[in-house]
């Protein structure tokens, strides 16, 4: 009997998406030959007939939508496989997948990451970084384990609880990039102000702001790392959760600016579940006294 191969199950999955062999070859960066024989000793094990061929379109045979569903679980259960015995072979035997966006991904997780993995060093850690309104999304669909957002996700089926809040505080260049300390009144009436880099706080925060300011000129900037060299190179001022430029700050890249006028926002980081695992459950009691500091 012909030993099966993994390589067979792919090309056959990726053929079945498109239904033609050229485009499943430049998917899979293989020869449209090779995918022929893929095909053709699937079918030889199998011992029927996957595919109609018709010149060079082909289509999914009764026999082929059957068996397309099995192939998939079994790559599936097979990468999976592979994937938990590497991870054993690192000395893990726990994993934890964390969505997280991006704001809190550049700020303080690195160092908290850091002393968690030290504390529990068992654990495999996968990060995923994505947008603050698709975390919920990703922990509703159980691709992560856990998520750490700004804002409180859509979805109703989650299990939701903020482990921080913390000021927004106005954030300028250094007091040396140009030889003086800014004020507020000054900051918002000399300085560009960069909006719309939080996926929370903006709109009733600008529109306080123009209450005070109205003839205020904005840009937006939608990533926190841009609008820090933004600001860095005297292009614009903002308003940034501490959290976000406290190094900044202390390395005198950026400067506080105290507010007069404008009452700023705090920012709240919540944690997300859905089923909460052993592993989420030591994050997120490792999280909270973690977060006390910043």
């Amino acid at each position: 009997m012909i030993t099966l191969d993994i390589r067979w199950l792919r090309t056959f999955i990726i053929s079945a998406k498109f239904e033609n062999f050229r485009r499943a070859s430049e998917e899979l960066y293989l020869t449209q030959p090779a995918i022929t024989k893929h095909i053709k000793r699937l079918e030889e094990h199998l011992n029927i007939q996957l595919f109609e061929r018709r010149g060079k379109a082909v289509t999914l045979t009764p026999a082929g939508y059957k068996f397309l569903p099995y192939a998939k679980e079994f790559v599936k259960k097979y990468e999976q496989g592979i994937d938990n015995f590497e991870s054993w072979k690192q000395g893990y035997n726990r994993k934890l997948t964390i969505a997280v966006a991006p704001q809190i991904a550049s700020s303080f997780l690195p160092s908290l990451l850091r002393a968690f993995i030290d504390e529990n060093p068992d654990i495999e850690v996968f990060v995923n970084i994505i947008k603050s309104f698709e975390i919920g999304e990703e922990i509703s669909d159980g691709k992560a384990d856990l998520g750490l957002s700004r804002i409180v996700p859509l979805q109703t089926n989650l299990n939701v609880e903020i482990v921080h809040e913390e000021q927004v505080i106005l954030v300028g260049p250094n007091p040396n990039h140009d030889g003086r300390t800014l004020v507020e009144s000054e900051a918002l009436s000399n300085y560009r102000l960069i909006t719309h880099n939080h996926p929370e706080y903006w709109d009733s925060l600008l529109n306080d702001i123009k209450r005070h300011y109205p003839l205020v000129r904005t840009m937006v900037v939608n990533q926190v790392e841009v609008t820090k060299r933004f600001i860095e190179n005297g292009l614009g001022v903002s308003y940034l959760p501490y959290s976000m430029v406290k190094d900044e700050i202390i390395k005198n890249k950026l400067s506080e600016i105290k507010s007069e006028r404008v009452s700023t926002p705090t920012s709240a980081t919540y944690v997300l579940t859905k089923v909460e695992t052993s592993e989420a459950s030591s994050f997120k009691a490792f999280l909270k006294p973690a977060l006390e500091k910043y």
